[in-house]
């Protein structure tokens, strides 16, 4: 989080985008693969935390409440 908070947004979002392009290299293994979807899901999660913040919330209650929607939606 603290990378999102003094850096750029767009930063993130840029790799991401490179992140979901290089998923397409025909040669990369599965294991690859999932440490590319982790982090992936990582970057989107780091977005969703700080767009919480940017909106007011406190950073502890942003990161529960993300928290809380990941964790619920494994449990569905």
């Amino acid at each position: 989080m603290g990378f999102i908070e003094s850096n750029d947004e767009d930063w993130v979002e840029e790799t991401i985008d490179l992140l979901e392009n290089m998923t397409e290299i025909a040669s990369l293994k599965d294991e690859e693969l999932e440490v590319m979807g982790e982090l992936i899901s990582n970057l989107y999660g780091s977005l969703e935390v700080n767009k919480m913040i940017k909106g007011g919330m406190d950073k502890k209650e942003a990161l529960n409440a993300f928290m809380k929607r990941v964790t619920g939606s494994i449990d569905k």
